[in-house]
């Protein structure tokens, strides 16, 4: 829809005239604009272009009240209406920037508020009102014809290999979740850390999200290496908050498969959205960003880490021998290894 259009169905489903739209980005799958009533405070009006993110971010947003509240909705139009949670940092701006201490309280409160997600809407995925997406059984899929493509061979088991991630779609321990959980879809408002973007919200296994601080950050362009000890604390944090409501995951011989599972998913699907490009150029992973890390860079780290965590724990060794073969295969892009966020690199 046109600006125009979306102020118009906005206005009407809200009960009040809206003027002065600006325009905060969006993405190729919808558009995003603050906008101001006639009482005079300002919202935000998020037009979807896809039935199935529009139904996904609605129910997302009804389900919780961590995110912005939910003021008018139009499933004719596609259309949002929410609250505006203002200009504040976002977890991004911190691990970018130069405070480490704040940097690292950010990514642990990130963590803990996921986990008491997690927790508070435990058994009400019937009230979410869809299905949730299967992606990782999707993106498993595709991988033998990506390794056509790339002239890499797949080795003997890959197929297995990959049936054992696709299971993470049927995984037993689920959890809801807002969907991109990437660092700049989290405000770190005075009121506490409220994400903005449920526009792929649903549940899904516990493990995708726990990934994420291992990873750190499986599906997203903030990527830079955390030191360890903070990316442990970080999944300490969300594991500490979920077991309450899964206890069995207080058990290493659980909890540390299922980690590995999941950045393999991670690690498979991001192949597959970046490596066509990257083979043909390099590029940063965010063009509006300074300093970010390459795609190239990002994919190689990717592949490294987690090829050395599934030779380490003796597991999915198909799976690992296709990452050393994407590193073999690209040894000749020469780019500098994955530094530290520019948070913690005193």
């Amino acid at each position: 829809m046109e600006t125009t259009e979306i102020l118009a169905a906005a206005s009407a489903v809200l009960g009040t005239e809206l003027t002065d739209p600006v325009d905060l980005g969006g993405s190729h799958r919808s558009t995003v604009l603050r906008v101001r009533t006639a009482a005079g405070d300002t919202v935000i009006l998020k037009a979807h272009k896809e039935h199935a993110a529009y139904a996904a971010e609605a129910g997302g947003l009804r389900l919780t009240d961590l995110g912005p509240r939910l003021l008018a909705e139009d499933a004719e139009h596609l259309l949002i209406v929410m609250e505006d949670l203002g200009d504040a940092p976002n977890l991004a701006d911190l691990l970018l920037g130069g405070d480490a201490e704040q940097a690292r309280a950010a990514l642990i409160q990130w963590a803990t508020t996921y986990g008491r997600l997690a927790v508070q809407t435990a058994g009400r995925e019937s009230e979410l009102g869809q299905a949730s997406g299967q992606w990782v059984t999707e993106d498993m899929a595709k991988l033998p014809d990506l390794l056509k493509v790339l002239d890499v061979a797949a080795p003997p088991g890959l197929a297995a290999d990959l049936d054992a991630v696709t299971a993470l779609d049927h995984d037993r321990f689920r959890v809801f979740s807002p969907g991109d959980i990437c660092p700049d879809n989290n405000l770190l408002t005075p009121e506490g850390l409220r994400p903005i973007d449920f526009e792929g919200a649903g549940f899904h296994s516990v493990f995708l999200d726990a990934s994420y601080s291992r990873m750190p950050f499986g599906s997203c362009w903030c990527v830079y290496r955390l030191p360890k000890s903070f990316s442990m604390e970080a999944e300490r944090a969300y594991r500490g908050e979920v077991v309450r409501v899964y206890p069995e995951l207080a058990d290493d011989r659980i909890w540390r498969p299922g980690v590995r599972l999941a950045s393999v998913a991670y690690v498979v699907a991001m192949t597959q959205w970046l490596m066509p490009g990257a083979v043909e150029e390099d590029r940063p992973m965010n063009r509006k960003r300074d300093p970010i890390a390459s795609v190239r860079q990002v994919l190689r780290y990717r592949w490294e880490v987690t090829a050395a965590a599934l030779e380490r724990a003796e597991e999915l060794p198909a799976a690992a021998a296709v990452f050393r073969a994407l590193l073999a295969r690209t040894e000749d892009w020469l780019v500098p290894d994955l530094p530290r966020y520019p948070a913690f690199s005193a």
